[in-house]
């Protein structure tokens, strides 16, 4: 589930709720006013090196070994 964060625009209360984004009826978790506005979020997305990842060490463009037909994968 997606989170997203909201601003209370009765106490200016700023917040973060984990639901579904079908949920239309947030209130805020300071002073339970229902006057808050979702904001505009964003998000990283962060990778690590494949095992199979090309290298520069070797001729192999598939898995960097030293010669052609010494591949592990």
């Amino acid at each position: 589930m997606p989170i997203f964060e909201y601003r209370c625009r009765a106490c200016g209360a700023q917040f973060e709720k984990i639901h579904a984004a079908s949920v239309t009826a947030v209130t805020c978790v300071q002073c339970a006013s229902p006057q808050v506005e979702r904001l505009l979020s964003v998000f990283a997305v962060g990778s690590s090196p494949r095992s199979g990842a090309a290298s520069a060490d070797g001729p192999c463009a598939r898995c960097g070994a030293r010669e052609r037909g010494l591949c592990s994968g």
